[in-house]
């Protein structure tokens, strides 16, 4: 089966540096404090933040998940960019995945605020077949992390500065 390869495009008004600190750098204390009904923890498992990593969601209870691992491949702090691959979970959609890699990049606009763009690729499991509607949810949970992030710092601007 060959690889579903999707790409959303984005806008902010928060400044590229701010939202990439906030959204990717210090996730791990950021995420949990903002949807706590959501995110119970992240946590580094392995490696010291940098490519080769691993980090631990746990998932608050209510949902069919518990928790995701993600292995972080690259990041650029200088070039706003992160990429990083699902490897273990109780997520419906990696159990058809063989591997699951987002690559993130973020980018100043000249009205001071940012433009984002995410290539999301999943490759199925032998005989399997991943759908947009399989990964649906998960995308629409991203953007609705993405937007909570980008309130809070909105309303904080001294956050991330």
């Amino acid at each position: 089966m060959a690889a579903l390869t999707l790409t959303s495009e984005f806008s902010s008004p928060v400044q590229a540096k701010r939202l990439f600190e906030a959204l990717i750098v210090d996730a791990d204390n950021l995420m949990p404090k903002l949807m706590p009904q959501a995110i119970k923890s992240i946590e580094l498992v392995q490696g010291n933040g940098g490519p080769g990593s691993i980090k631990k969601m746990t998932i608050a209870q209510g949902t069919n998940m518990r928790e995701l691992k993600h292995r972080i491949d690259a990041i650029d702090k200088e070039n706003l960019t992160y990429s990083y691959s699902l490897i273990e979970g109780d997520d419906e959609v990696l159990k058809k995945a063989e591997s699951v890699s987002h690559e993130i990049k973020l980018e100043a606009t000249p009205e001071g605020g940012s433009k984002g763009k995410n290539v999301s690729k999943y490759h199925p499991k032998q005989g399997l077949e991943i759908t947009e509607e399989d990964v649906k949810a998960g995308r629409e949970a991203a953007m609705g992390a993405l937007k909570l992030v980008e309130a809070y710092l909105q309303e904080n601007p001294q956050a991330y500065a």
